[in-house]
């Protein structure tokens, strides 16, 4: 089984930038993707970025291509979320999961807690 946990949110102004981490344990050679998805105040959760675990190719959704970067350091078992220019509509938790690719929340699995991203005007 692998268990993954977000950290790194936080407060930030409009235009700031955050580094989010995605800590993954256990069996982690079964990691296929690794996902990005978030959860605004009273809104569904969708589809950030996701990357390829053994090879590091990048994904992402229109809204945050061009700020957000993906990456996967494997030595570490660690998974980041480079935000930069940050947005008030970002707000929301960040959460990360595995599953086979894709944008649908229903192919991921194991989600871990999440982590708060909070943007200020």
């Amino acid at each position: 089984q692998v268990q993954l946990v977000e950290s790194g949110g936080g407060f930030v102004q409009a235009g700031g930038s955050l580094r989010l981490s995605c800590a993954a344990s256990g069996q982690t050679l079964n990691i296929y993707y690794l996902g990005w998805f978030r959860q605004g105040p009273g809104k569904e959760r969708e589809f950030v970025a996701n990357v390829n675990w053994r090879y590091g190719a990048p994904y992402y959704a229109d809204s945050v291509k061009g700020r957000f970067t993906i990456s996967r350091d494997n030595a570490k078992d660690t998974v980041y979320l480079q935000m930069n220019s940050l947005k008030p509509e970002d707000t929301a938790v960040y959460y990360c999961a595995r599953g086979p690719g894709g944008t649908r929340e229903s192919h991921y699995a194991g989600w871990g807690p999440g982590t708060q991203v909070t943007v200020s005007a």
